[in-house]
């Protein structure tokens, strides 16, 4: 249930008495399995006395946190308290509530619970409520969002009331406000599964499970000499090239198949709606997601196009807000940049930002652009060429990896310098960067707190300084890389006008001359 503003203390779910114990007992079983395996061995004797204690320790600790917590509703605030020997109590005025996430794993879903995260703007102030009936997390989440837009009542005073008509009922009927309706910016369309084999994102869960299989690879029994001598005579029994090109063709199959998995599960039933003044995000198969960003503190959005996501014309979509965990939100999985630019033109109520070209910065930025991955192609072969000398290695295998290097280099950096460009519009600073990647990051002049001009050594020989737009928003700092020097001050002055006067050298008139 949810408490009525002003009533007392209310606990949480009956039902996360289910709940914690399974996930104290899954958080133990690695220490209680080896405790058990070695108790065993010293003496079996004391298993009567082990195994009740390993069982019932986690379930007697997942039982407290729903004994000792509660929460409830007033006029102005929510607080939540809990504690056995440390008594704690977290509050959030209501008029401080930026968003209210909602999150259920598979237990939670199975139990018919969520978790509720209430954030007020400060990443380490959020409040959690886990776990709460469907229903109650659903509607908590309504009256939060909902009180939040309402303004506090006006007080009246004794002066104020000698104006009041005396004939005018005591309780007047209160005016209702119409809710405005969800507005749907974006649901799943399944056709998009043809990118996400394109998306690189899910090699991280590759090389995790890689690496988690070799710490005890080495103990499985088929992994012997004698075993990988005799697979060694097998795949020398065939050509090289085909074995490879089986082995090739096997991976790329298996990697469609993790990344699609992967999309299905992370992006199931996705949507995303704008309602009650905020952006509200829902998605997930096996752990549900349900996320709000307040539109008020959003400052921008960061469109991004990995290099073979580009290749197929997808893209991906994120938010920079202040107020919410690491200020950079995925609204968009990825999908067609057309959908990426058309969700994002929504959000900042104006396409021009992400469709609008880009300012060159010329070719002083090219050179510098190409300089900059060429040394370290040049670093690299040097490398190389010590390790070859005191390896005894052919210097032709360093030259070849020196011109291979350097070469890719020069393709990386012209690829830097198409992707560099800045743009200011009306209400918007706009910044492209990238390598392999194209990202184009969209900020709100009126986020912008300060601005750093920089310069290295080489930038000064050439006349181009890096101008970072500080910010409260997203990775707060937005960089403009390698622009001319008098490009970046005039960038800056006109995107916030006044800023940078004290800072600027006043231009003199020329002097009238006399007759």
């Amino acid at each position: 249930m949810i408490p009525v503003p002003g009533d007392g203390w209310v606990r949480l779910s009956p039902r996360k008495l289910l709940l914690d114990p399974v996930k104290a007992v899954r958080q133990a079983i690695v220490p209680v399995v080896i405790a058990l395996v070695g108790v065993s061995r010293s003496d079996p004797a004391y298993w009567p006395i082990i195994f009740p204690l390993a069982v019932l320790g986690p379930v007697v600790l997942g039982a407290l946190p729903w004994l000792t917590t509660h929460y409830r509703l007033t006029d102005a605030q929510i607080q939540v308290r809990s504690g056995v020997l440390n008594k704690k109590t977290s509050t959030a005025p209501l008029d401080r509530v930026r968003s209210v996430d909602l999150e259920a794993s598979l237990l939670h879903r199975l139990l018919g619970l969520q978790k509720v995260e209430v954030g007020t703007g400060v990443d380490d102030d959020r409040i959690t409520l886990d776990a709460l009936a469907a229903a109650d997390a659903q509607a908590l989440r309504t009256t939060l969002l909902r009180r939040r837009e309402v303004p506090p009542a006006p007080v009246t005073t004794s002066d104020d009331a000698e104006g009041v008509d005396a004939g005018a009922p005591d309780d007047a009927a209160p005016v209702h406000v119409p809710v405005p309706a969800p507005v749907r910016l974006a649901g799943i369309d399944w056709s998009w599964l043809r990118f996400a084999p394109f998306s690189l994102s899910r090699l991280v869960i590759v090389a995790g499970a890689l690496g988690a299989f070799s710490q005890f690879a080495d103990d499985l029994p088929i992994w012997n000499e004698d075993t990988a001598t005799s697979a060694w005579e097998w795949v020398t029994q065939y050509a090289v090239a085909a074995v490879a090109a089986v082995l090739a063709v096997l991976a790329l199959a298996a990697w469609v198949v993790i990344s699609t998995a992967g999309y299905v599960v992370q992006w199931w039933r996705f949507l995303l709606v704008r309602e009650h003044g905020s952006l509200h995000l829902t998605s997930g198969l096996f752990t549900t997601r349900s996320i709000t960003v307040e539109e008020a503190k959003v400052r921008g959005v960061e469109l991004v196009e990995p290099g073979l996501l580009r290749l197929v014309g997808g893209a991906e979509l994120s938010t920079l807000a202040t107020g919410v965990e690491d200020g950079v939100t995925q609204v968009l999985p990825p999908c067609p940049r057309d959908v990426a630019t058309g969700v994002g033109g929504a959000v900042l109520n104006s396409p021009a930002p992400l469709t609008a070209p880009l300012v060159a910065h010329g070719p002083r930025a090219r050179r510098r652009a190409w300089f900059r991955k060429v040394r370290g192609a040049l670093v690299l072969t040097v490398a190389a060429g010590v390790g070859a000398y005191f390896l005894d290695v052919g210097w032709g295998w360093v030259a070849a990896l020196g011109v291979v290097a350097v070469a890719l280099s020069l393709l990386v950096g012209e690829a830097s310098y198409r992707h560099l460009g800045h743009a200011l519009g009306e209400r918007h600073l706009v910044a492209g960067r990238g390598d392999l990647a194209r990202i184009r990051t969209v900020l709100e002049t009126d986020g912008i707190i300060g601005w750093v001009v920089a310069q290295s050594w080489w930038q000064r020989r050439i006349g181009l300084a890096d101008v970072t737009a500080t910010t409260a928003a997203g990775r707060e700092h937005v960089l403009v890389r390698d622009v001319g020097l008098e490009v970046a001050v005039a960038l800056a002055d006109r995107a916030t006008p006044g800023l940078l006067s004290e800072f600027l050298e006043p231009v003199r008139e020329p002097e009238p001359t006399a007759g």
